[in-house]
């Protein structure tokens, strides 16, 4: 770990920035470093195999930059991957699931908590093992949404498509009488009020970014607070078209972003 290092954060795509923009708020005089593998979004229909291989081509590539801590911002990936790579890796490495969870438990009123994920999120129960171990009387409803991360690449995220998939794809957690509803994919903060409008002002959103961005503040050595904030640059990097991801992340931050393009290659992986 480096003290004065940047803090990488990776995702399936453009998902992460929702993580990334949590971190920039709480945390404003450290660096990120973003890879976002677009080329091959969606994770959450691809095996656990291709998942691992691709997590860690990105790790790889982060690594050649001193740093002082790695987010695995996409959901289907820390389900995957998290544990070998705090195994593997000799600086503190965080996921979303965990404090995803942890922030569920501690808003719901009525104890009815749903997940929306990828598929391959919500069929490791991932979710549903991390809440249960938090408060085991909770009860637990899954359902993959394998369309909302197209949308949210495609920069489509306010369209009409967009609320009708939304619609169609929650229409089964109606009758669930949810109050908390987990946004276990962080493509999915995007469709957040497209989400809110579905399922009512009675459920209550998490995005596990804000709880993730406190966890790993707690793990790192801040770099020192008189640091000049204008001297923050962050990297953003992708390995498909620069000019959608430059959009959307402008969009979404807020402000002008430079983003590179890199093909990830095969990497040595653990």
């Amino acid at each position: 770990m480096s003290r004065d290092g940047a803090i990488a954060v990776i995702d399936s795509g453009v998902g992460g920035l929702t993580v990334a923009k949590e971190i920039m708020r709480q945390l404003p005089e450290e660096r990120i470093i973003y890879v976002g593998d677009n080329a091959r979004c969606p994770y959450g229909s691809k095996s656990p195999e291709e998942i691992r291989t691709y997590s860690f081509q990105m790790i790889d590539y982060v690594m050649t930059t001193p740093l002082k801590a790695l987010v695995i911002a996409c959901n289907t990936a820390t389900a995957v991957v998290l544990e070998e790579a705090i195994s593997y890796l000799p600086l503190p490495v965080i996921g979303v699931i965990e404090p995803g969870a942890r922030a569920a438990v501690s808003v719901t009123k009525n104890g009815r908590v749903g997940v929306i994920g990828t598929e391959t999120t919500i069929r490791t129960k991932a979710y549903e093992r991390a809440l249960l171990r938090a408060e085991p009387d909770l009860y637990v409803v899954g359902k993959a949404c394998p369309a909302f991360v197209p949308l949210v690449e495609s920069h489509q995220a306010s369209s009409e498509e967009a609320r009708q998939v939304v619609k169609e794809s929650l229409a089964s957690l109606q009758g669930e009488n949810l109050d908390t509803l987990i946004l276990g994919c962080t493509h999915y903060p995007l469709l957040a009020p497209v989400i809110q409008e579905v399922m009512g002002d009675g459920v209550r959103l998490i995005n596990s970014a804000e709880e993730t961005s406190r966890e790993l503040s707690l793990q790192i050595v801040s770099t020192e607070a008189g640091k000049k904030l204008e001297q923050v640059q962050h990297l953003f990097v992708t390995s498909g078209e620069t000019e959608r991801f430059r959009l959307i992340a402008e969009e979404w931050l807020g402000s002008k972003v430079d983003v590179i393009h890199h093909t990830l290659e095969k990497s040595v992986q653990p």
